[in-house]
């Protein structure tokens, strides 16, 4: 069983692959692949707003549950680069209510990466909790900003 939880934590293992080809970094750049799994990810959800609601907070919980029961023999730490399933959540709340064109697809990333890598004060809140909530809820707080960022920029920009 701790095979799945680790498979759905890794985002099928894809956290893996950066620490085969460069094995001496500490920033093996899993999360940045994790984020790349959300993609797809979010050009199958439904467009209907109420229904992405529903299934991105169901993955939020989700999430969470993996982060519980996933074990990683050897790491201590609260937060394992391994796990990339927050990525995938907080991409996913990164392009809630946007619409699903490559622009707005590579701003979300963006903005996403930058807030999770950067930690400004309320994505620092949550990794500082030392529990799979933290683990997940900073990278969705980070999401969350991406998401206000961008939804600022639509309404002074593009729908001026």
């Amino acid at each position: 069983m701790q095979v799945i939880w680790r498979a759905l934590a890794t985002g099928c293992f894809i956290s893996y692959l950066p620490a085969l080809v460069i094995p001496f970094k500490k920033n093996t750049g899993a999360g940045f692949l994790g984020t790349l799994v959300g993609i797809p990810l979010v050009l199958v959800m439904p467009k209907d707003q109420m229904l992405y609601s529903v299934l991105m907070l169901a993955f939020w919980v989700f999430a969470v549950v993996v982060c519980k029961k996933v074990q990683f023999r050897g790491y201590t730490g609260h937060d394992n680069p391994k796990i990339v399933i927050d990525e995938i959540a907080g991409y996913i709340t990164a392009m809630a209510f946007l619409p699903r064109t490559w622009p707005y697809l590579l701003a979300a990333f963006v903005l996403f990466r930058t807030f999770d890598t950067l930690k400004p004060w309320l994505v620092k809140t949550f990794d500082r909790m030392e529990n799979a909530f933290g683990v997940v809820f900073d990278d969705v707080s980070a999401g969350l900003m991406a998401n206000i960022l961008i939804q600022i920029f639509i309404i002074f920009f593009v729908r001026a």
